[in-house]
C-alpha cells in the first residue's frame, strides 16, 4: 500500500511549455500506483486516445479583418462571472499528487476565478475544500449516491451546507472500469475519503471496491430524489445519447454534462467530443451543458464550445499542475488554457464567449 508522505510537497511555479510536457514531468514525482491510476484509460485505452484525437474531426476557421483585439474570455454563469469557460472537473484523492490535495486544487481554481466541482472521494472535507478555496468561491458537489438514503441525505446536506450551487450526479461510472494500470500496480487508494467515510473508507480498497460500496443501479428517480432533497440544480454526467438527455431532463436535470469519464470507463466507445454534438442538438437550449475528457489544448476549448457546450472541464492536467506546485500550478493551469484560447479567438475572429457559440467549424475531409 502507498504511503501519503509519498506524495508531493511542491508549491511554487512551474515551468511547461505544453499539457504533453507537464505530463511528463507530474510521472517523475507522483508514485507510480497514484501515477497509474491519474493517467490511465479502461482496456486498450482506445477511448482515452480518440478523447483527444477527436477534436481533429472539426477545424477552426481563420477570420480576418474582423477588427479583433483583446479577445474577452470572461462570461456570467449561475450568477457567477467567471475568468474563463473552464472549470473544474471532479477528480478523487487530490492527496495521490500532493500532500496539500484538494485544498491547495481549490486555493488554485478560485485565484484562477472558475468553478470548482468536489469529488465525492476527496481526500480532504468539504469543510477544507470550501475554507481554501474562499466563502464566496463558485463550488459544486460531484456526487456518487449511496445505497442508503438516509446517508443520501446528510451528504447532500453537508454538500449544501457548504456552499455548493449545484450536485452532480456522475451516471456512468455504476461499476469500475477495466483499469488493467491498476492491476498491474497492485493499486489500492492509500488516502482515506471523508466525505463519505459513512459508507466508503477508501484506504486499501481498489477502485471496483469503491463503486460497489456505492449505488450501481440509477434511475430518474435517483436525479428527482437529488433535486428534491438538496432544491439545486442537478447535472447528470456521463452523457453521450440523445436518449439519455431525454431520460435526464424528463428527470428533472437542470444540467447536462457531456463526459465518458476520461476514458476510463467503458472501452470502445465514442469520443465524448464526438458526443457532444449530437447532444447539444438534443438539449436544443432547454438546458446548459458540460463537456470533458481529452482537453488539452485552448483549440479544444474553443471547439468544445461551438459545438455546443457552455462550460468545458478540466481534470488530469490541473492534477499534474497540483502534484508539481501546488496551488500555484494548478493556477498555472487554468492560465494556460486561458492564454491559448485567447490566442485562439483572436486568430478565429471572435471577441466574446458568445462569438464563439456562433463560429462554424468545418469538417475536417483530410481525415
Amino acid at each position: 500500500m502507498e504511503k501519503i508522505y509519498q506524495a508531493s510537497t511542491a508549491e511554487g511555479a512551474i515551468d511547461f511549455i505544453n499539457m504533453r510536457d507537464l505530463e511528463i514531468a507530474a510521472e517523475e514525482v507522483i508514485p507510480k500506483g497514484g501515477y497509474g491510476y491519474i493517467s490511465s484509460g479502461a482496456g486498450d485505452i482506445f477511448t482515452y486516445q480518440e478523447n483527444e484525437r477527436a477534436f481533429n474531426h472539426k477545424l477552426i476557421i481563420p477570420h480576418v479583418l474582423k477588427d479583433i483585439e483583446l479577445p474577452d474570455t470572461t462570461l456570467s454563469f449561475g450568477g457567477n462571472t467567471l475568468s474563463a469557460p473552464i472549470i473544474m472537473a471532479p477528480v478523487a484523492a487530490h492527496g495521490l499528487a500532493n500532500v496539500a490535495a484538494e485544498q491547495a486544487s481549490a486555493k488554485g481554481v478560485s485565484r484562477f476565478g472558475t468553478i470548482y466541482t468536489a469529488s465525492s472521494y476527496a481526500s480532504c472535507t468539504l469543510e477544507e475544500i470550501r475554507a481554501a478555496g474562499g466563502q464566496e468561491a463558485p463550488q459544486w458537489f460531484q456526487f456518487y449516491m449511496s445505497k442508503d438514503d438516509g446517508i443520501n441525505k446528510d451528504i447532500l446536506a453537508m454538500a449544501k451546507r457548504n456552499g455548493a450551487k449545484a450536485i452532480v450526479l456522475t451516471a456512468d461510472a455504476t461499476v469500475g472500469g477495466n483499469r488493467e494500470t491498476d492491476r498491474r500496480n497492485g493499486f489500492t487508494f492509500p488516502l482515506a475519503m471523508p466525505i463519505v467515510q459513512a459508507y466508503q473508507s477508501g484506504i486499501g480498497q481498489t477502485m471496483d471496491a469503491v463503486y460497489g460500496s456505492s449505488k450501481q443501479k440509477l434511475s430518474p428517480q435517483d436525479v428527482a430524489f437529488i433535486a428534491k432533497e438538496s432544491d439545486l440544480p442537478v447535472y447528470v454526467k456521463g452523457v453521450q445519447s440523445e436518449e439519455d438527455v431525454e431520460r435526464a431532463l424528463g428527470a428533472g436535470a437542470q444540467g447536462i454534462w457531456v463526459s465518458n469519464h476520461g476514458g476510463r470507463q467503458l472501452d470502445g466507445g465514442p469520443a465524448s467530443f464526438d458526443s457532444l454534438q449530437i447532444v447539444a442538438e438534443a438539449v436544443a437550449g432547454r438546458a446548459p451543458i458540460v463537456f470533458d475528457s481529452g482537453v488539452r489544448r485552448g483549440q479544444h476549448v474553443f471547439k468544445a464550445i461551438a459545438c455546443g457546450a457552455d462550460l468545458v472541464a478540466i481534470g488530469r492536467p490541473v492534477i499534474y499542475g497540483l502534484a508539481l506546485g501546488g496551488a500555484t500550478g494548478v493556477q498555472q493551469v487554468f492560465d494556460f488554457f486561458k492564454k491559448e484560447l485567447e490566442m485562439v479567438m483572436q486568430l478565429a475572429g471572435t471577441q466574446t464567449v458568445a462569438d464563439i457559440k456562433k463560429a462554424v467549424l468545418r469538417d475536417n475531409r483530410y481525415l
